[in-house]
């Protein structure tokens, strides 16, 4: 054997070597928001259970700042190698990017590895209001255009385009009236100087219960499992009307496929882990099936909402805070 070909064979059986001994060290995972956060939760529960797949330990980075576009181009710049990968979600990698110009695409700068799960919004109201169901609320919208309100916690929150396409969904006009954060818009629509807001299932939740606030609809596709009284959209007349946080992990575009594949796997079996599920249910987060937790499920559906969202965000002339 010739020296070129000595020095072939022993490239190709490299390779193959080097793939396998990935990971090697720990892997970066950064959270583009402050700690303490649902993604930062989320992360720490998945983290565990994928250690385990990995052989590895997951460091959470958090790079927090310009609603999470410093996170997500940490991650566009880091090496493909495998060591640094992103959580992010519909407002990080698709509703955020249409509000700034950007140095890195989010669609070709970055390698999809799972969708992980997701979080539907409840459209609710003050309890005072006349409305019982959300045909009625959209009529009593339309008949008091100056005396209706919707609160958001935070301008180009979600829950604040949310609201934009309510508006064009439904022929309604009515200010939207931007909080700092979610906990002080629940106490002003619980104190009925707000009529209806979107929010997170957990925290609208407890005062469902109490009577504090009236649930109208959940803006998925199926019924909640702690909210079973509740319709969707779709069964409430609206079926426009679907948004869901959903969550997703990528690595910097160019990592190798083998490489993603390895992280692809153990996002799974953090999945469909037992005790790993029960801690997401009891976040009222709902586990994509096996087929949509691939990479091309979480391009497809980053794709399809950026096709969506995109427009109505532009319509709308929102620009960053």
């Amino acid at each position: 054997m010739n020296k070129l070909a000595a020095l072939a064979l022993a490239l190709t059986l490299a390779a193959p070597a080097g793939a396998q001994t990935y990971p090697s060290r720990p892997v970066t995972i950064v959270v583009p928001f402050p700690a303490g956060g649902p993604t930062d939760a989320l992360v720490r529960i998945l983290s565990e259970s994928m250690r385990r797949s990995l052989g590895q330990p997951l460091v959470v980075e958090y790079v927090s700042g310009a609603a999470g576009t410093l996170g997500v181009g940490r991650v566009a710049r880091a090496a493909p190698d495998g060591y640094t990968m992103l959580i992010g979600h519909l407002g990080s990698n698709v509703v955020v990017p249409a509000l700034y110009s950007l140095p890195f695409d989010v669609l070709k700068d970055f390698a999809p590895v799972a969708q992980l799960p997701s979080n539907p919004f409840l459209l609710v109201g003050r309890n005072t209001l006349p409305a019982s169901n959300l045909a009625q609320l959209v009529a009593w919208l339309k008949a008091n255009p100056d005396k209706a309100s919707m609160g958001t916690p935070g301008a180009n929150s979600l829950p604040h385009v949310a609201g934009i396409h309510f508006q064009n969904l439904t022929g309604t006009r009515f200010p939207l009236v931007p909080y700092r954060g979610a906990g002080p818009m629940m106490l002003d629509l619980i104190a009925g100087r707000i009529d209806f807001v979107f929010d997170q299932v957990q925290s609208s939740l407890p005062h469902i219960r109490d009577g504090g606030i009236k649930a109208f609809a959940v803006t998925a596709a199926e019924r909640l499992p702690v909210l079973p009284e509740v319709p969707t959209v779709d069964e409430a007349g609206l079926s426009g009307l679907h948004i869901s946080l959903w969550y997703g992990l990528w690595v910097p575009g160019g990592t190798p496929p083998e490489i993603v594949a390895k992280l692809n796997a153990a996002a799974m079996d953090a999945q469909a882990d037992a005790a790993t599920r029960a801690r997401l249910t009891e976040l009222d987060l709902q586990i994509p099936p096996s087929d949509q937790q691939t990479p091309q499920a979480l391009h497809d559906v980053q794709e399809a909402e950026i096709k969506k969202w995109w427009p109505i965000v532009k319509a709308a002339g929102l620009k960053p805070e």
